[in-house]
C-alpha cells in the first residue's frame, strides 16, 4: 500500500484519509514484527520542540527517528520561547534553514499552524491544546492489534472532551468506528469538532454523545479514559474532581461494558482519580501496549513522510 503523505503538514487526524491511516498502521505492524524500514532519515536532522513536559512523546519520537537513521534535536520551551523571545514564523523559518523537519509539542494549535506555514520541510504535530494525532495513531494501532480490526468496533471514551477526545472523534469517523463519548454535562467536545467529525464519517462510523454511563458503555469492547485535569487547567482541579467522580473507571463502571472489554489510557494516569489501580493493573488493561505503540506508529509515519513510495507489507485487516 502506498501512502500519499508527501507535501502535507500533518496537523490533524482529520487531514488523513482512511487509506493514509491504513498505510501507517500496516507499516507500523510490519516494523513491530521485525521488518526493516531502512534508513529514510539517514543524514537528516529533525528538530523536536517541547513546550509541554514529555515522557512518552519525547522518548518514542527520539527512538523512532534514530531507528530510521536520523538525528533528533530536542528544543525545550525556555530555550526557544515561541511567541515571546521570537515570533512563531521567525522560529519556523530559522529552523527550516537548519533541519529537515519539525516535530512540535506546543501549547497552542495556532502556533503549530504558524510553524507549518513558515516551514518548507514537514511539520508533525506531537500534541497541541486542540489535538493529539500521534497518540491517536498509536491508539488505533493498539485496537487493531487487540481486536483484529477497526471498523464497527464499539469504543467508549470516558472523560473530558479534550484534545485526545477530538482526535478520537476524527479518527473514529474516518475509520468507521462506533464511538461513544461519555462525559459529565458541560464537558462535551466543542460543537465545531463534532460537526467536523460528522462530515468525515464513512460507512459504519457512528457517534454518540452521552452523559449516561449505562448508555455509553453498553456493548463497549474498548473503554478509553484520560486525565480529568489537563495541563493548564490546574485551577479547575477541585471542581473537575467533583464533576467527574461518578465516571471514574473502576470495577463497577467497567462492569457496564462487555465482559471482555479492554481498558486504554493515553497516560500519564492519575491513579485513584480517573482510574483505579485495580483496573489499570488488571489483565484487561492494554495501556502499556499503547505506550509502546507510540514509537511504532511514529516510526511508520516518519518513514512514509520521508519515503512516500514505501510499500508496507500487509499488516492485517483495517
Amino acid at each position: 500500500m502506498y501512502c500519499s503523505l508527501d507535501g502535507r503538514d500533518l496537523l490533524s487526524i482529520a487531514d488523513l484519509s482512511v487509506n493514509d491511516i491504513d498505510a501507517i498502521l500496516d507499516l507500523a505492524l510490519a516494523a513491530k514484527r521485525g521488518d526493516d524500514l531502512g534508513r529514510p532519515l539517514a543524514g537528516r536532522n529533525l528538530a523536536m520542540i517541547f513546550q509541554r513536559p514529555s515522557n512518552r512523546t519525547r522518548v518514542s519520537f527520539e527512538v523512532a527517528i534514530q531507528r530510521l537513521g536520523g538525528h533528533p534535536i530536542p528544543i525545550f520551551g525556555m530555550e526557544i520561547q515561541i511567541g515571546e523571545r521570537e515570533a512563531v514564523h521567525d522560529v519556523g523559518r530559522t529552523l527550516d534553514r537548519h533541519v529537515d523537519g519539525i516535530v512540535a509539542r506546543l501549547l497552542s494549535h495556532r502556533d503549530l499552524v504558524g510553524l507549518a506555514q513558515a516551514a518548507v520541510h514537514p511539520v508533525v504535530s506531537a500534541m497541541t491544546d486542540r489535538e493529539h494525532p500521534c497518540q491517536l495513531l498509536a491508539d488505533l494501532l493498539t485496537v487493531r492489534e487487540t481486536l483484529g480490526g477497526l471498523r464497527g468496533v464499539p469504543v467508549t471514551y470516558v472523560g473530558d472532551g479534550n484534545n485526545v477526545c477530538t482526535s478520537w472523534l476524527y479518527g473514529a469517523a474516518i475509520c468507521g468506528i462506533d464511538l461513544r463519548v461519555l462525559c459529565p454535562p458541560g464537558y462535551e467536545p466543542a460543537v465545531d469538532v463534532v460537526e467536523r467529525a460528522a462530515s468525515l464519517r464513512r460507512d459504519g462510523a457512528t457517534l454518540l454523545l452521552t452523559n449516561d454511563a449505562d448508555q455509553g458503555l453498553r456493548g463497549a469492547e474498548i473503554i478509553y479514559t484520560d486525565v480529568w485535569t489537563s495541563m493548564g487547567q490546574e485551577t479547575e482541579q477541585v471542581r473537575r474532581r467533583e464533576d467527574f467522580a461518578h465516571l471514574q473507571v473502576n470495577a463497577a463502571l467497567v462492569a457496564k461494558a462487555m465482559p471482555s472489554a479492554r481498558i486504554m489510557h493515553c497516560l500519564p494516569a492519575h491513579r485513584g482519580e480517573e482510574i483505579t489501580d485495580e483496573v489499570l493493573d488488571s489483565s484487561r488493561a492494554i495501556v502499556f501496549d499503547q505506550a509502546e505503540n507510540r514509537m511504532w506508529a511514529q516510526q511508520a509515519l516518519l518513514a512514509l513522510i520521508y519515503t512516500p513510495d514505501m510499500r508496507a507489507i500487509d499488516g492485517g485487516a483495517g
